[in-house]
């Protein structure tokens, strides 16, 4: 897999667009999704942890036509990293998770991948669409993190304003096509008594990855150091807290990396689409 380079793991947060909503995250959570995705337009770069609660997000991942089916097949064979939102035609850059958006400008950073590398990360790639992208979405575990929060559960990175932090796994996913790499995990720190709580709610939400996929235990994911994650900002666990793991959306980053397509749009880590669908929509009872 071709590496990362430090630079480009995070993107940094425009503090100057940030300052006119809010001195903290709490004003973020009250910014409905039409003017977070406006705010995004204009150039504000942040994780989008905590922004419009309520709202589902997305992950997303563009590849010329002839990927398509390799992408979509991944995605079935590894639902819980990959929960398909919604696909597009060839060319299009709108989803009805969104009427009036734009994917070619609507989301906070985005990143280029030529044969596998990591080439740019722009806050628009209006210059690089093509007409013959199919682009993806799928589902975020931030779309269950309002759900976390009414439960009582802590968000770690929101609380102290940084990305969640991200974990390539030794797990391979189940390759499809061309495409084949490892899992990709997110972590937060989960209180002990609060664990099956965590579960619970996220795993009536299988189309923002559903339950954890381990808990505690990081070895056992190939994981050396929790203050060392790939993509995102480490955070800090508590004595009383243990690290949950649940599968990650950044795993068609990953693919990417390992399988070398030609070319690919995603977005940032971290930096989602802000969909119109509340997140209720992908809550199972």
């Amino acid at each position: 897999m071709a590496s990362t380079p430090a630079s480009a793991r995070n993107a940094p947060v425009a503090g100057a667009a940030l300052a006119e909503l809010s001195p903290d995250t709490t004003g973020m959570a009250y910014i409905p999704p039409a003017r977070a995705r406006a705010l995004f337009r204009k150039g504000t770069v942040a994780p989008t942890a905590g922004w419009s609660a309520g709202f589902a997000q997305a992950n997303l991942i563009a590849v010329p036509s002839d990927w398509a089916y390799d992408v979509l097949l991944f995605a079935q064979r590894n639902e819980r990293a990959c929960p398909v939102l919604d696909v597009t035609d060839p060319g299009l850059a709108r989803t009805e998770l969104a009427p009036g958006a734009d994917l070619r400008t609507d989301l906070p950073a985005y990143r280029i991948w030529r044969d596998g590398s990591l080439v740019d990360e722009p806050g628009e790639v209006g210059r690089y669409w093509r007409p013959d992208l199919v682009a993806f979405l799928i589902g975020s575990s931030f779309t269950f993190e309002a759900a976390l929060r009414t439960a009582g559960l802590p968000l770690r990175h929101v609380e102290e304003g940084r990305n969640v932090p991200m974990y390539v796994t030794t797990h391979p996913c189940r390759p499809a096509g061309r495409l084949r790499g490892p899992l990709v995990v997110t972590m937060r720190p989960i209180p002990s008594d609060l664990v099956a709580t965590a579960v619970r709610v996220t795993a009536a939400m299988p189309d923002a990855h559903g339950a954890p996929v381990a808990v505690g235990n990081p070895e056992a994911l190939g994981i050396a150091d929790l203050g060392r994650p790939d993509f995102g900002d480490a955070v800090t666990i508590r004595e009383d807290e243990v690290p949950v793991f649940w599968a990650c959306g950044t795993t068609p980053q990953a693919a990417v990396m390992s399988s070398c397509p030609p070319f690919a749009i995603t977005h940032a880590p971290g930096h989602m689409f802000v969909t119109d669908i509340p997140d209720t929509a992908y809550r199972y009872t």
